[in-house]
């Protein structure tokens, strides 16, 4: 805990943004981490709860009032040993993980949470910025080797919990650089990308090696998913070189809107949008989908939808409209029914607040309209939700201008020919069919295969691919060696 009477004394310290005006005209982050004062006065807010239902929020299992209570006593290297025994990459949660521990605080139930978040993000940039983070090589080489096929979240702490117990880790990605959909899906104003060169540097002196523009498995790819590869490796070759492979591919597969007028031209996948953007502030080509001076229209409510909403008033479109199927949450969650659970409400994020964002809530999309063989108008109509179920209100419909319209509904399911080159069995959904519990824990159907993160568990969150990824790495490395040095 942190100070006993510290949550009575002091509100929550929020990280402070820089100017919308300011921010809008750049790809850079925009978010100031606390200062040693600020993040000991949050950490003073940890309460003495008893049972911190944070750690159950969290899915790595961050061990949260330990390290609020160290940072509250200004012990910020300690703070950060505790931080660093349950999470490889706290750079990346503390900016873009949505803090379910949080949700999960015992303050929460009454008052405003503890911002574990914010401090996550103090901790790592002070111990980067002091030299404390190092890398950890195998104090021996146990002669095993493990390819990882992808290298986004999952993929990257499954390779480097593997490097470290001493095996021989490969890497392969089908880009050009490492770090799936964090270094592609997400904008740099959400999280540079030098943030994640940086963790690539101690992985590599770690022993990791990387293999990219290498596509696993399956000889090509749908044209909506992203593909730079430039070689391929069979499942066949994989297998019969590597004593173990673990899938951390991710979802790949976008969900899509086969309504009239889908083929028309200006509808694209976020993705489409997001990852030439990351490209061109990378240095690479200019993004080829422009939103200046257009109405842009953003179908889906999520994190992606946001980051395509922040992108499109950074390129200057002329109106940006967001479009979500549910209805509207409500402003405030109910606590009593919610606690210590994620709630059901109205989040905005920092995009939202960039412009003038119009948000439309029980919207069902009814048909793309065009000139020319070019997207100009959506056909929506209202939707009525009481009961539970979808009703079409009748004689609600309207259309809205649209000169680009970016779906961002989520992903249904991994490359489904990277799991059959393999010979894994699928879940109803389409994802790597494996357990997390008990013997063969995260191992597919076919010996020697496991899988982890998205490509098994679905479209999730970063801090649930990081778990995944660590707890995969323990299972390969009793496969590989009966026992496991790896934390469980």
């Amino acid at each position: 805990m942190g100070k006993p009477t510290g949550f009575l004394e002091y509100r929550r310290v929020t990280e402070a943004y820089d100017p919308v005006p300011e921010r809008i005209r750049h790809y850079k982050e925009f978010v100031h981490r606390l200062s040693e004062n600020e993040a000991t006065i949050q950490g003073a807010r940890c309460m003495d709860c008893g049972i911190p239902f944070c750690h159950n929020g969290c899915p790595v299992n961050n061990l949260i009032p330990d390290w609020n209570d160290l940072v509250y006593r200004k012990r910020w290297r300690e703070g950060w040993n505790a931080l660093d025994a349950t999470n490889n990459f706290p750079e990346f949660t503390g900016r873009v993980c949505p803090a379910p521990c949080e949700a999960a605080c015992t303050l929460n139930i009454n008052d405003d949470a503890i911002g574990i978040k914010s401090i996550e993000r103090f901790l790592i940039d002070l111990a980067w910025e002091r030299g404390w983070v190092l890398p950890h090589p195998p104090k021996r080489k146990t002669g095993k080797k493990v390819a990882v096929v992808g290298s986004g979240p999952a993929g990257m702490a499954a390779a480097q919990q593997l490097a470290r117990a001493g095996h021989e880790v490969t890497l392969f990605e089908k880009n050009d650089r490492i770090g799936g959909l964090l270094r592609y899906g997400i904008p740099d104003f959400k999280l540079e990308k030098w943030l994640i060169d940086r963790r690539l540097a101690q992985m590599e002196a770690e022993g990791v090696r990387f293999r990219t523009g290498v596509l696993v498995g399956a000889s090509d790819t749908p044209a909506a998913i992203q593909n730079a590869a430039k070689s391929f490796v069979s499942a066949e070759e994989l297998r019969r070189e590597f004593d173990a492979v673990m899938l951390a591919a991710g979802s790949e597969v976008p969900r899509d809107l086969p309504v009239p007028g889908r083929e028309l031209e200006g509808i694209y996948f976020a993705l489409q949008f997001l990852i030439p953007q990351n490209r061109e502030v990378a240095g690479d080509a200019p993004n080829p989908i422009s939103a200046k001076g257009k109405h842009v229209v953003v179908i889906g409510g999520g994190d992606t939808g946001a980051d395509c909403v922040g992108t499109a008033i950074r390129h200057g479109a002329k109106s940006v409209t967001q479009l979500e199927l549910m209805p509207r949450p409500p402003e405030q969650e109910d606590k009593a029914l919610t606690w210590p659970y994620w709630p059901n409400k109205l989040r905005t994020s920092t995009s939202h607040l960039e412009g003038e964002v119009k948000r439309e809530f029980a919207v069902l999309t009814k048909a793309f309209i065009g000139d020319n063989g070019r997207v100009r108008a959506l056909r929506l109509a209202r939707l009525d939700w009481s009961g539970g179920q979808m009703k079409e209100i009748p004689g609600s419909e309207f259309e809205i201008p649209a000169d680009l319209v970016l779906l961002a509904m989520g992903f249904i399911h991994p490359l489904g020919t990277l799991l059959e080159a393999f010979g894994v069995e699928k879940d109803a959904r389409g994802n790597a069919a494996a357990p997390t519990e008990g013997p063969g824990a995260y191992a597919t159907s076919v010996p020697g295969v496991f899988a982890a993160g998205d490509v098994r568990r679905g479209q999730s969150l970063i801090v649930w691919a990081i778990r995944e990824g660590r707890e995969a790495a323990r299972a390969v490395d009793l496969y590989l060696m009966g026992e496991s040095i790896l934390p469980a």
